[in-house]
């Protein structure tokens, strides 16, 4: 019995695309069963976002997509259901928390306070390797109050350095921000005559340069001889500029990884026992403990309780945020950010496992 060849040759080619097919098919489906999430906000937490996106690869568990567009527009995007999480660099407000109820189909959303980065007073002085500020006298700088890098309030808290006649620029962020939010929260508990106006997401001090972003706050003070600015850790060091110590009411002391977690490992929360983790910032920044750095900005990662449409958010959330618990901690403190103390995780732990 003769074999045709074209038949064979015809045979043979189907079997492969056939098995090519489903080849594709599994690595398809391989890659979907991983689950994934996706937030938007915080740019202070957003180089830790992108290094828990690689731990979360390597480990295969979650994907995570996340977009640092500000903590304002990270909220309005939770809100509207059109991302699993918001990152915010503080709580919701009370006419957010009713909006964001609504979104989770009746059910609270939480904050978990997942990233927690200082925020760094980045100058760029001429000669000035070593500069100490207090409260007081940064919300006068920052009100246009104190205007020249030799005035006496700045000289009298730096004996010794040979500070220059230079005009003080002082930099804040022209978008709605979290971290705006923090610092004049911290200038209200801590410098509470110097500074009289209420804390909000929007610049309320007067004179000074406005930038956009965490990134254009870096490359202003960079570009800008005489400028001060509030801004993470790690955008201060990126971009090379001074870090001011700070005289939090028991000397100076100078922001490294050790002394802002020896403020973050005596926070408190704001309703103990919740599983809502508020920060009592108050409490934290009002913090005179000597060796601890308490201007510690903690960003959150704001979640329903329950209530996602997709019921497969809430495992995907609990499997990527206990990932970053166990996994994620490495590398932070080069990154300006500090790695969470055990404490704090086994609280964190405790909101992340109810989801």
């Amino acid at each position: 019995m003769s074999v045709n060849p074209k038949l064979v040759r015809s045979a043979g080619a189907a079997a492969a695309t056939a098995v090519a097919a489903t080849l594709v098919l599994s690595a398809c489906s391989s890659s979907s069963d991983a689950g994934s999430i996706t937030g938007e906000g915080s740019t202070a937490q957003q180089k830790a976002m992108e290094m828990f996106s690689d731990v979360l690869t390597e480990d295969g568990s979650v994907n995570l997509d996340y977009t640092g567009s500000g903590s304002g527009d990270g909220i309005k995007k939770f809100i509207a259901g059109d991302v699993d999480f918001a990152g915010s660099d503080s709580p919701l407000k009370d006419d957010e928390i009713a909006k964001a109820k609504e979104r989770c189909g009746g059910n609270d959303a939480w904050h978990l306070p997942l990233v927690a980065g200082p925020v760094a007073l980045a100058y760029n002085i001429d000669g000035v390797d070593k500069l100490t500020l207090d409260a007081p006298t940064l919300a006068k700088i920052f009100d246009s109050k104190i205007t020249e890098w030799n005035d006496p309030a700045i000289a009298a808290l730096n004996k010794g350095v040979d500070l220059p006649s230079t005009k003080i620029i002082p930099v804040h962020r022209s978008d709605s921000s979290g971290t705006t939010d923090n610092f004049t929260k911290y200038l209200n508990a801590a410098a509470p005559q110097d500074w009289p106006y209420e804390h909000s997401k929007e610049w309320t001090g007067h004179g000074g340069s406005a930038a956009a972003k965490s990134t254009g706050v870096g490359d202003t003070v960079k570009k800008t001889p005489g400028s001060i600015a509030y801004v993470e850790w790690g955008f201060a060091t990126e971009n090379d500029l001074g870090v001011s110590q700070i005289d939090f009411g028991a000397g100076p002391t100078a922001l490294t990884a050790e002394t802002a977690g020896k403020a973050l490992d005596t926070a408190k929360f704001v309703t103990p026992g919740s599983k809502d983790l508020v920060v009592d910032t108050d409490a934290l920044y009002k913090m005179k403990e000597p060796g601890a750095y308490p201007l510690v900005l903690t960003t959150y990662e704001i979640v329903c309780s329950t209530g996602y449409d997709d019921t497969q958010v809430s495992a995907n959330l609990k499997s990527a945020f206990s990932t970053i618990l166990d996994k994620g901690q490495g590398g932070l403190a080069e990154a300006g950010y500090v790695p969470l103390p055990e404490a704090f995780k086994q609280t964190l732990r405790g909101t992340i496992d109810a989801l």
